[in-house]
């Protein structure tokens, strides 16, 4: 079997950088500044003009923006967290580190995404008491956010939107996700295959001015530098504040966003909707291919069901394979697929399967995320493919889904 060249290789996922991109980063290289200075500002103040929603919070990564969401709002011990089965293992872990506890929820199996039904058998059946619901955007799309906020009214609990796939997606009136309507806060994520890049990185919205001030002094150490309460050391002998002083009220991390990382996020800001254009364009060909497969086909193997909640940002490109009524597996489709240089992922094994979270909460069953899992399949998708490429990964996935049968 010929080796295929690297450059010829499709990833399931990649970020797309231009010169004016390499030109943001080095004009921060050649500045007083590679943190802490005016660039992270800008951005945020361009992410919030963007979302339409008053506080931009960045920091260090998605994962340090769910653990400074959910730090904001006192998450401790005693504290349980509604989170759906299928998302990343940030999502989850950072509840832990909070010192809360997770209650996982089920979701359908055509889209991957909870709902106001799923969360509620979920905590009926824990019998907890609930302080956080986190509702995930999967691939892009968005579960009908109304429903969640309502029950989470009648809860009296917060809801945190986990939209690290959904940058650019909008609900259905039209407000961008992030402009945080139904929810307490929402968090984003710079990581490369994300629909902007940062390098590393991440960015709460919220609409809470007390939120946004919390998240932005436990991102920094824990440290204020105004409103001080041992006015003894903060106030000098005439009266004026120290320069050099600054209180911990409680500890704090590291989670500051450097402005290397900004320049790189702030510029690639600018070309969301081209990306998220471009990306919706190969989700139709896909979509549009795959309808004209043979029916023996098409029995097997479909897009992922589509919310109607919303127009869709999308970050993954999702099919549905029916691997045990075809008679086969998907170790074996992966492979033959990446042996043509494609590359393909899976979006992802559900958190409740985890050995670490078996071994929390015992052996749950979820049959929605279960099913989802058993079929799941991210082929490639981002701004650096044309329509051939797409035409070229159906034909292959098509060779795969013959040969193995």
């Amino acid at each position: 079997m010929s080796k295929i060249n690297k450059k010829d290789f499709l990833p399931y996922a990649k970020q797309s950088i231009d010169d004016d991109d390499i030109e943001a980063v080095i004009s921060v290289l050649k500045s007083d500044f590679l943190t802490t200075g005016p660039v992270v500002t800008e951005f945020e103040d361009m992410f919030s003009e963007v979302l339409n929603v008053p506080h931009a919070v960045s920091c260090s990564s998605g994962s340090a923006a769910l653990h400074l969401a959910y730090l904001s709002l006192d998450l401790g011990p005693g504290n349980y967290v509604v989170i759906p089965s299928v998302t990343f293992l940030a999502t989850a872990n950072m509840v832990l580190h909070t010192g809360a506890e997770i209650i996982f929820c089920d979701v359908d199996p055509k889209t991957g995404l909870a709902s106001a039904e799923t969360i509620r058998e979920a905590i009926e059946f824990e019998g907890k008491r609930v302080s956080v619901i986190t509702v995930v955007h999967m691939a892009g799309q968005i579960p009908d956010m109304q429903s969640i906020s309502k029950l989470a009214l009648e809860l009296d609990v917060q809801v945190i939107e986990d939209a690290c796939h959904a940058l650019g997606s909008l609900d259905p009136s039209g407000d961008p996700v992030g402009r945080c309507s139904n929810s307490a806060a929402t968090i984003f994520s710079l990581h490369p295959v994300k629909a902007i890049a940062g390098g590393e990185g991440g960015v709460i919205t919220t609409r809470d001015a007390e939120i946004a001030c919390s998240m932005r002094r436990i991102q920094n150490h824990g440290m204020i530098r105004q409103n001080f309460t041992d006015l003894n050391q903060a106030l000098s002998e005439n009266g004026q504040v120290n320069p050099w002083y600054y209180e911990m009220l409680n500890p704090g991390f590291n989670y500051r966003l450097s402005d290397i990382h900004a320049a790189l996020a702030k510029q690639q800001l600018t070309k969301l909707k081209h990306f998220t254009e471009h990306r919706s364009s190969l989700v139709k060909r896909y979509d549009a291919i795959i309808s004209t497969m043979p029916d023996d086909f098409r029995s097997f193997i479909r897009p992922s069901g589509r919310a109607s909640c919303g127009e869709v940002a999308w970050h993954l490109y999702i099919v549905l394979i029916d691997f045990k009524g075809l008679g086969c597996d998907r170790f074996t489709v992966m492979q033959y697929l990446k042996s043509k240089g494609i590359g393909t992922q899976v979006h992802y094994l559900p958190l409740h399967m985890q050995p670490y979270y078996r071994k929390r909460y015992g052996k749950k069953y979820l049959p929605g995320a279960e099913d989802w899992y058993a079929q799941t399949l991210s082929l490639p998708l981002h701004v650096g493919m044309e329509y051939e490429d797409v035409d070229r990964v159906i034909s292959v996935l098509s060779e795969a889904l013959v040969k193995c049968r």
